[in-house]
């Protein structure tokens, strides 16, 4: 019996090592092209990625986790009600329960923050948009598990708003998103952020203020202007931390333009408008369309095919604060500014970076 017992023992660890030798690794997909930087970073990190049965151990242990204990396998994600599932990480909790609220010192700090930035590129004719995109527990609280409980009624976003309404600034994309919401799902379930009919909402309020700021702005795209898509695709980013993005399934919203876009990438070079790079430049030759410079991060990758179409040239810059050397560099009409909600929880504007002149 223990012979038994011991050569079961014996062939079941010797299955990875049998796995490589046999040339059968457990690297994702794209891991050739990372085999000789993960060899160059050393033989521990090249064993990490071909680890024999490495993926479908991953994927194992995240559906035994899932289906049959029904908590989630990665503490990066939140599993909620109906499909639905939510990002855990960078203070994305602490931001739907409104944990701890923006102090009088923090508030004072973002509204001069806001207000150099604005009187600096007035004093160059250039206008300015500032928003905050909200979460997707913002819109979607009632599919978050009940045992994550709102200690305060306020969010900080709605503190920044309120700091910052005499200023005509900052554009609430939420009114408008909670009113599309009853008409049709906005946000992915398996991924953090919203979809194309969410990002479609948001991009209109924005280029209705830039609209204000810069009247030679064409009128934003309609719904008129797109077909109504539905996609089945493998599960986004929250399917992908929690190893099941072969096994998850999500139902893409998109909507498809009915006329042709005009932006191009030019900027990396065969870059596409979604990718998420630090640096992503778009263009249309038409110089009688206005220039942008837009900071952003995650939530604005699926605004980038639908604000491209109204600039001769947007420079995207993956960055919270704002940067008057780029702006300088670029030249532009206008300068739109957006934040994720969570990220009022860990980054802190330095006004001081924004020259007074």
């Amino acid at each position: 019996m223990n012979r038994a017992l011991t050569a079961i023992f014996v062939v079941i660890i010797s299955l990875p090592l049998a796995a490589n030798l046999a040339g059968i690794d457990g690297a994702d997909p794209g891991a050739e092209h990372r085999e000789l930087a993960a060899w160059k970073d050393g033989p521990t990190a090249w064993f990490d990625d071909h680890f024999g049965f490495r993926s479908a151990l991953v994927r194992w242990y995240g559906e035994s986790r899932l289906f049959w204990l029904g908590v989630s396998p990665s503490a990066a994600v939140i599993v909620g009600h109906d499909g639905w599932f939510f990002y855990a990480d960078d203070k994305a909790v602490e931001d739907y329960a409104n944990a701890e609220l923006l102090d009088d010192a923090a508030i004072a700090n973002w509204r001069e923050a806001v207000l150099r930035a604005r009187n600096w590129l007035q004093a160059r004719r250039i206008g300015y948009v500032f928003t905050i995109a909200p979460d997707k527990p913002a819109l979607y609280g009632e599919d978050v598990p009940s045992t994550i409980a709102r200690i305060h009624d306020t969010s900080r976003a709605d503190q920044l708003y309120v700091a910052l309404r005499d200023t005509g600034l900052a554009i609430d994309t939420r009114p408008a998103l909670f009113e599309a919401k009853q008409r049709e799902r906005i946000y992915q379930k398996t991924d953090t952020h919203w979809n194309d009919r969410g990002a479609l909402i948001a991009y209109q309020q924005i280029i209705n203020a830039v609209r204000a700021r810069v009247p030679s702005t064409p009128a934003a795209w309609t719904r008129h202007d797109f077909e109504a898509v539905e996609r089945t695709t493998e599960g986004m980013d929250l399917a992908g931390m929690m190893g099941l993005t072969r096994v998850l399934r999500e139902t893409d919203l998109t909507l498809v333009p009915i006329r042709p876009r005009r932006a191009r990438v030019v900027e990396p070079a065969g870059g596409h408008a979604m990718d998420e790079e630090g640096r992503l430049v778009t263009e249309i030759d038409d110089p009688s369309l206005p220039r942008a410079v837009i900071f952003r991060d995650s939530f604005v990758s699926r605004l980038v095919p639908f604000l491209s179409e109204h600039f001769s040239r947007a420079v995207y810059l993956w960055q919270n604060d704002f940067d008057a050397a780029e702006v300088q560099k670029e030249h532009p009409d206008v300068v739109i500014q957006e934040i994720v909600g969570r990220h009022l929880y860990n980054f802190i504007p330095s006004p001081e970076l924004v020259p007074k002149f």
